[in-house]
């Protein structure tokens, strides 16, 4: 009765953090939509439903979502098996140089690849620009390396004996992999597919800044609303109609995922030499990689080229205020961008290691299971919620006593730290799972006390994994652009709020200067990222 008491006392105060400053708000959003005139009325969520136009932006982001989220698993298996379970100079490198673009903003992605199809990019003469093709090529650049990550680390820990007792009995490469390898993968290759539709289904910066004013996602469709139309009712509506979807898919993923999520087996093998048959992945590893790299050069290129010659003018220009359009220089910006980051990945991390700690803990009554699986789910809920739902939701929940925050400087950092802490709660997880109960009990019995105990054995296991947590929040925390786009004060603007506010204006010097910051942007994310990569743990980290 202690123990459960003392654990009930730790998750009350993530659940009091998350209840507040994400239940409140969104629930504030969806308050406008079920009583748009403080009367319960269900039926203004069905009139904004049988718009014309709502029709056609639920049926475009489930289609995109869909072709992406099949674009991405379909490059990202190979990939994953290429680099987990072969060795090859340079795996560490390429593996690294696949994984920074789910950590680019999403606004940095978007001007990317618009570079890259642009009329004067290397692929302009392909004619994407402008069409939904440049929105799935943008989709598939963010999320590819979620498939990668999730699937690598899951085929990491597989046990190699059955695959080879399946070969030694006559099987080919292919038969192995279809009888042996992909059911024991299924798990994996699920939790990637459905996070990876959430992402394309919740994409903001990506569809902005590719899909323009001609072709709207519903998280696009809720800024638009929101930001420009005032129609707070019918984007109140849309944000419940895209949580209960989460819902019900998270209730299908669950349901797929009945074979036992190999991550937390943790019996890594050691990577072999390619052999002839590993020849097609290779190539698609190959591809995967040129379509990461090419925005990424075709940005940097472009922004030390203005009107046909090179020049760094738009990097100088990165010190002032881009003509006036600006209330501060771009490099305050950043500053401020790095600063915030800090805070909230503090709190994410505060927050993720309490969650983590919580919903591990060995529990032996079905209630008690229940209650931890119930907990579990409840701060995944910031990774399938609209970010612009958040966003506003904070300037509609928060603005009165003794809520009135909406003028607080914490208030971008809290914002940022509940778009990281999935992340950082799916890091720690399986990491503190896979320790031995058992040897919690050794230390116990040889006289340590519960802070001991903490120290000596969890710490001991989850100090790299939670380094390389903060490292992600971190990176997350820099580039989040949704709900930072609504409560950034004008005077503290963070960089993707910088950068699409140049992007907006026209002017060859503010579209350089746009690109110079993106590059800026993603020289830091990417460091950020490679330090991340020296700090994993094989076989774990799943995410």
């Amino acid at each position: 009765m202690t123990r459960r008491l003392a654990l009930g006392l730790l998750a009350a105060v993530p659940v009091a953090v998350v209840a507040v400053f994400f239940v409140l708000p969104v629930g504030a959003m969806l308050h406008r939509g079920v009583w748009p005139d403080g009367s319960f009325d269900p039926g203004a969520v069905l009139d904004v439903l049988r718009r014309p136009r709502t029709g056609r932006v639920l049926w475009f982001t489930v289609w995109t979502s869909t072709v992406a989220t099949a674009c991405a698993v379909l490059l990202g298996l190979p990939a994953a098996y290429v680099l987990h379970r072969l060795r090859f100079p340079g795996r560490a490198l390429v593996r690294t140089a696949l994984l920074v673009p789910f950590v680019l903003p999403t606004v940095v992605v978007g001007l990317a690849v618009r570079e890259l199809i642009s009329s004067s990019g290397p692929l302009g003469f392909l004619d994407l620009d402008g069409t939904p093709a440049a929105i799935l090529i943008g989709l598939v650049f963010f999320n590819v390396a979620v498939v990668i990550r999730t699937v690598g680390v899951a085929w990491e820990g597989l046990d190699r004996r059955p695959a080879e007792a399946a070969a030694a009995l006559g099987a080919t490469p292919l038969a192995v992999f279809r009888t042996v390898t992909l059911p024991a993968l299924r798990p994996a290759i699920v939790s990637a597919a459905s996070v990876v539709f959430l992402f394309c289904a919740t994409a903001f910066g990506v569809v902005l800044v590719l899909g323009g004013v001609r072709y709207s996602s519903v998280e696009t469709e809720i800024y638009l609303l929101t930001a420009d139309l005032l129609d707070l009712p019918a984007a109140a509506a849309l944000s419940l109609v895209q949580m209960l979807a989460v819902v019900a898919l998270l209730v299908v993923v669950g349901r797929l995922r009945a074979v036992p999520d190999p991550t937390l087996r943790r019996v890594a093998a050691a990577p072999t030499r390619p052999r002839p048959h590993d020849l097609p992945a290779l190539v698609v590893t190959a591809l995967t990689l040129a379509l990461v790299a090419l925005p990424v050069v075709a940005l940097v290129i472009g922004s030390v080229r203005r009107e046909g010659r090179w020049t760094l003018d738009s990097y100088r220009a990165l010190g002032g205020s881009a003509d006036g359009l600006l209330q501060v220089p771009v490099t305050h910006a950043l500053l401020a961008s790095l600063r915030i980051a800090v805070d909230a990945t503090w709190m994410s991390l505060s927050l993720g290691l309490v969650v983590a700690f919580v919903v591990t803990r060995k529990v032996r009554s079905r209630a008690g299971r229940r209650a931890r699986t119930i907990l579990d789910g409840f701060f995944m809920l910031p990774l399938g919620v609209s970010a612009v739902t958040l966003g506003f939701g904070f300037l509609i929940a928060l603005d009165q006593p003794p809520l009135d925050l909406r003028a607080s400087p914490l208030l971008v950092p809290i914002a940022q730290a509940l778009v990281a802490l999935p992340l950082v709660v799916r890091t720690l997880v399986p990491v503190l799972a896979g320790i031995d109960d058992r040897q919690r009990q050794a230390a116990a019995s040889l006289g340590a006390g519960p802070l001991r105990t903490l120290q000596t054995v969890d710490l001991a296991v989850v100090w790299r994994p939670l380094l390389a947590a903060a490292g992600f929040a971190f990176a997350v925390s820099l580039g989040e652009f949704g709900a930072t786009s609504f409560i950034v004060r004008p005077a503290e603007p963070t960089l993707p709020v910088v950068i699409y506010r140049l992007l907006g204006h026209p002017g060859a010097l503010n579209y350089g200067t746009a690109m110079a910051a993106s590059v800026v942007l993603a020289a830091v994310t990417a460091g950020v990222i490679l330090v991340v990569e020296r700090l994993r743990v094989p076989g774990v980290g799943s995410w």
